[in-house]
């Protein structure tokens, strides 16, 4: 059995068109989403300093967070346009996943904060301004939903999600100051403040270890959601004139978008170009990998009168 030398079936076609594709929308609700969400940060900070309340605070650091967040984002964003290179042969669309990654990161930094904070509050209540919480989360509500439905047009984007779920997060904690507000605003247990930014800070959490699992995977080169290993192979084996996949290797470049290589034994390599054509066409439509690197092998016929002799040594 010989192994061609060329990898004969390489698909390389439409790399630079996946590039600019993948990336052409997100820079400016993210460029929104900074600039809206920095400046109420702020605001909150200033508010939750002077009411006393962890839920605005919360809501603040939160927001100050997803700021330097979406700011990366953002950078992440122009940096994945980059087209292909002699250095970068497959671009540096994964700078955004790297990015989302960074940003789940800190969310579960977030998350570990208030809990802390919330416990301690819960011991030791810390009096709070109801009315002053509820006009300021209030206003943080309209913020929050304007950058959300700014994020939320694109969704294709795994960094523009990751920076959509911080935003949700700062969403629900703005609710969740406004519902402090008004229980303590007419005579409710303090302890509401600290409660109500623990359920907000559970609910960021679900959503993040989503987004971290997510790109950990791609990070990895892991086999991507929903690609069943073992039928790839199959599949490919069961194209006329194939006699042996190996060396098979499925993987997501970054989300939404897969890629494999594999070692392919044939029958005859003269039939090679109706295999190849065949077996890219298979796995688009029945597993939407349309990176495909091929190589195939084949077993060699040689007369008899070709053959090398063995020479034995005494």
């Amino acid at each position: 059995m010989s192994g061609a030398q060329n990898h004969l079936g390489e698909h390389r076609e439409g790399d630079s068109a996946y590039t600019h594709q993948s990336h052409a929308g997100g820079s400016r609700p993210l460029a929104i989403a900074v600039a809206l969400t920095a400046g109420y940060a702020v605001v909150e900070l200033i508010g939750g300093l002077w009411s006393g309340s962890l839920a605005l605070l919360a809501d603040s650091g939160h927001m100050a967070t997803d700021a330097a967040a979406l700011l990366f984002a953002l950078a992440a964003n122009y940096i994945a346009r980059r087209p292909v290179s002699d250095r970068h042969s497959f671009g540096l669309a994964r700078v955004e996943v790297i990015a989302a990654f960074v940003n789940a990161l800190a969310m579960l930094a977030v998350v570990a904060w208030i809990y802390i904070e919330a416990i301690d509050r819960i011991r030791s209540p810390v009096d709070v301004k109801g009315g002053e919480v509820f006009v300021i989360a209030g206003i943080g509500l309209l913020v929050n939903v304007a950058v959300a439905w700014a994020l939320s047009r694109d969704r294709e984007n795994v960094n523009t999600r990751a920076a959509f779920i911080h935003v949700l997060g700062d969403l629900l904690g703005s609710v969740a100051a406004i519902v402090a507000g008004v229980v303590i605003w007419f005579g409710g247990p303090l302890i509401s403040d600290p409660l109500l930014s623990m359920f907000v800070a559970a609910l960021i959490l679900r959503s993040t270890i989503g987004v971290l699992k997510e790109t950990t995977f791609v990070l990895l080169d892991s086999v991507p959601a929903g690609v069943d290993y073992a039928k790839v192979g199959e599949t490919l084996a069961r194209v006329p004139g194939v006699l042996q996949v190996h060396d098979l290797h499925v993987w997501a470049m970054v989300p939404g978008r897969s890629a494999l290589s594999a070692h392919v034994l044939v029958d005859d390599i003269e039939h090679w170009p109706v295999i190849l054509r065949q077996a890219r066409s298979l796995l688009v439509t029945q597993f939407h990998i349309d990176h495909v690197t091929l190589q195939p092998e084949w077993l060699r016929r040689e007369p008899p009168s070709a053959a090398v002799p063995i020479k034995r040594v005494s």
